[in-house]
């Protein structure tokens, strides 16, 4: 496994046991993410911040699909659930690009679809 597909599974292990500092220490200090149709923000105090996302309760269980990598770029399918604050389950479908300078996670695009009928919609 390359180096920058090893720190996306470090990286995605340390949100499945909401621990922040694992989380954190795969970013660069100017890491920018983007959730299209949620928020982008930029820096490591910010993106802390928004690890536990308002109304979820973490840790939330993640599964990769498939990930590929070209270049500086790490793109995963993940699927994965999270409990919301309510009790209910949330289950989703995720596309994720990650651009990687010097081994670490400098830049996220995320792209999260909630399923509620079946694997697809």
């Amino acid at each position: 496994m390359s180096r920058n597909k090893q720190t996306i599974e470090t990286y995605l292990d340390g949100f499945r046991k909401n621990d922040h500092t694992q989380i954190l220490s795969c970013l660069t200090d100017d890491i920018e993410w983007t959730v299209f149709g949620g928020f982008h923000l930029t820096g490591k105090e910010a993106y802390d911040a928004a690890i536990e996302g308002p109304g979820f309760v973490p840790p939330p269980q993640l599964e990769v699909v498939r990930m590929v990598e070209e270049g500086d770029v790490v793109m995963a399918e993940l699927t994965g659930t999270v409990k919301r604050e309510t009790g209910e389950v949330m289950r989703m479908s995720m596309a994720e690009v990650f651009r990687m300078r010097d081994g670490k996670i400098c830049e996220r695009r995320a792209w999260v679809i909630e399923l509620k009928e079946n694997d697809y919609r």
